[in-house]
């Protein structure tokens, strides 16, 4: 994560939302839920992963470091490599 209350964390992305441009990432942006109980649930204060705006994120390669993506040709076909160590993703 770039920025935010969770800057320099990191986490496995769980659902991405093209048409709104956000993210939610496991472990991150946790905020708090109330709710009410049902026959099927208990209710109560539930924490809950929040939707993230994209430009916020970043991939992480293989040092544990930020990196930006980048695409080229390699046999002919396009692949993405991180641009801070050139090893394709």
């Amino acid at each position: 994560m770039l920025a935010g209350k969770d800057m320099g964390k990191t986490g496995e992305i769980e659902q991405v939302s093209p048409k709104t441009g956000k993210a939610v990432v496991g472990g991150i942006n946790i905020a708090v839920r109330h709710e009410r109980q049902t026959q099927n649930s208990r209710g109560g204060r539930i924490a809950k992963a929040m939707p993230i705006d994209l430009s916020n994120l970043a991939l992480v390669d293989g040092n544990g470091k930020a990196t930006r993506v980048g695409f080229r040709v390699e046999d002919g076909k396009k692949v993405r490599y991180a641009k801070s160590t050139g090893e394709a993703i």
